[in-house]
């Protein structure tokens, strides 16, 4: 099949990545862009379409590194709407109990029709609600980002730690190891795509240490080294998660990140507000990412992610919604 040529001509102003001018606007061939051009200038090949952009601004796909597609559902539902977060998610659960394929998928194309209204191209989702009835959640997802045409990184989530045993979810929505690991491993075999071009990505992201045991967190990162994909979690996001992790495992959560095998490169967290100094220089120096998300922050009065100190100690920094 003949590639199908498009110059997106004399944009009021463009920005690429690497700060490139190009006021003749740019050619984009089967969805790659293949030329940049100085004002004036033509494509060298013919192509089969021009958009005039004069009155547009070209820009970068945005990539959201944090979501939760599902909770589209409940985020303005009354009762909620002024509590801290462990109460937050304690109301919630239950109500979170009753999702279904349905209503995820649902859920999930809204997500995606927001994101893709605001300028956003890719989008990491973080699920880990599998109620009974929903254990093709991923699957349900990966139908919705090919049907909008986003790129994602799906994150096969997972709690295994209910409250009854210590954690903060309630029983019918955690699963046991077992099922959790294969699963995850199904998702990667069947989903995972790799280098340019890839559309669907999946990572592993045990919910939050007050949600999954020790041996889930160090069983997803020999995962995830073994067959190569990434991490994901929750950490430092309010002073109630520390609190937690010193008295349920006797160490603050950079210790406990160590202590299971992710404070590493391949390892991306979301919030990230209560560091120290030391935690910080720490996960610089690691080379973790933290995806900093300050709408969600504001909303819970929980703190402010130091990015900037993160930044120049060398950690990675996204922005999530």
């Amino acid at each position: 099949m003949a590639a199908h040529r498009i110059w997106i001509k004399n944009p009021l102003a463009l920005f690429t990545a690497n700060d490139q001018e190009a006021p003749g606007g740019l050619v984009i061939e089967d969805g790659v862009i293949t030329e940049l051009l100085a004002a004036g200038a033509t494509p060298t090949l013919p192509v089969d379409e021009t958009f005039d952009a004069r009155e547009h601004v070209v820009l970068p796909g945005l990539i959201n590194t944090h979501h939760h597609f599902y909770q589209t559902l409940t985020r303005a539902w009354g009762p909620v709407v002024n509590e801290p977060l462990f109460n937050w998610l304690l109301t919630l659960y239950p109500v979170w109990a009753r999702l279904t394929p349905q209503a995820l998928q649902l859920a999930s194309k809204v997500a995606l029709a927001e994101l893709l209204l605001s300028g956003c191209t890719t989008a990491a989702d973080h699920h880990y609600l599998f109620p009974g009835g929903l254990e093709d959640a991923i699957d349900i997802q990966v139908e919705a980002v090919r049907e909008l045409g986003m790129r994602a990184m799906l994150t096969r989530g997972s709690m295994n730690l209910s409250k009854e045993n210590g954690g903060l979810p309630c029983k019918n929505v955690v699963q046991d190891a077992e099922t959790i690991l294969a699963d995850s491993e199904r998702l990667i075999d069947r989903y995972h795509e790799r280098g340019d071009g890839a559309q669907i990505q999946i990572a592993l992201a045990p919910c939050s240490p007050f949600s999954v045991t020790t041996d889930i967190m160090r069983a997803c990162a020999e995962m995830a080294e073994a067959r190569d994909v990434r991490l994901h979690t929750h950490l430092a996001e309010t002073l109630d998660e520390q609190e937690f992790c010193a008295k349920r495992f006797g160490m603050r959560t950079v210790d406990y990140l160590q202590s299971v095998g992710w404070l590493g490169p391949r390892t991306w967290l979301a919030h990230g507000i209560h560091f120290n100094q030391v935690e910080i220089h720490r996960l610089g120096a690691a080379g973790v990412g933290i995806c900093h998300c300050p709408s969600s922050n504001m909303r819970l009065a929980s703190g402010i992610c130091h990015t900037l100190e993160l930044e120049d100690k060398g950690a990675i920094i996204g922005l999530g919604v």
